[in-house]
């Protein structure tokens, strides 16, 4: 493996890692409706867990509602169940063959635990970030003690700078989304 290949490597781990971030964080709930929101609840389907998104259509209708037609009228009761089970504070309403949720307005002590859980979920991922880091900085380590590449010690050095640059700049975009995430969960 060449220096390259090992920053490309952690390049490649560290945007996933801040993707991943991303797809975390539009699940967090807010005072405005999105699909991302329920998309990937668990729903028990004919004996095997689906996601939500999987089983039906899931729109916003208005700012604070959302609407879930099911394909199958026959799993509207488990989709209910499963939305209810979900600990999103949702109360799912059954009208004809649809579902509609209106999605509250969070409290005070709901934002404030929501801002906490964004902070935790960013924590989380910078070590993971700091932890890809490790494990590169390692990589170019042995690849500068192993003669029988032709890794110098400069070279290896400029590997390290380049591999620190990378993880300061995939932890600055995760602080980022987290400060964005946390003024929009605060404002009502």
């Amino acid at each position: 493996m060449s220096i390259k290949e090992v920053t490309k490597e952690c390049t490649s781990k560290m945007s996933k890692t801040v993707e991943y971030f991303g797809k975390e964080l539009k699940g967090v709930r807010t005072g405005r409706a999105t699909t991302a929101l329920v998309e990937y609840i668990k729903v028990e389907y004919y004996g095997s867990l689906t996601d939500l998104k999987d089983i039906s259509a899931i729109s916003v209708s208005e700012a604070t509602q959302l609407v879930v037609k099911p394909y199958d009228p026959a799993a509207k009761n488990d989709i209910i169940k499963a939305l209810e089970g979900a600990d999103l504070g949702l109360n799912p309403q059954a009208e004809g063959d649809l579902i509609r949720i209106n999605i509250p307005a969070p409290s005070a002590e709901r934002r404030a635990q929501l801002v906490h859980q964004v902070k935790k979920m960013a924590e989380e991922s910078r070590i993971v970030i700091r932890n890809e880091r490790r494990e590169a900085m390692k990589h170019l380590e042995s690849l500068v003690k192993d003669k029988t590449t032709a890794v110098s010690e400069d070279d290896g050095k400029q590997g390290k700078e380049e591999v620190e640059s990378l993880t300061k700049k995939n932890i600055a975009k995760i602080d980022e989304m987290t400060t964005s995430k946390s003024k929009e969960v605060e404002t009502i």
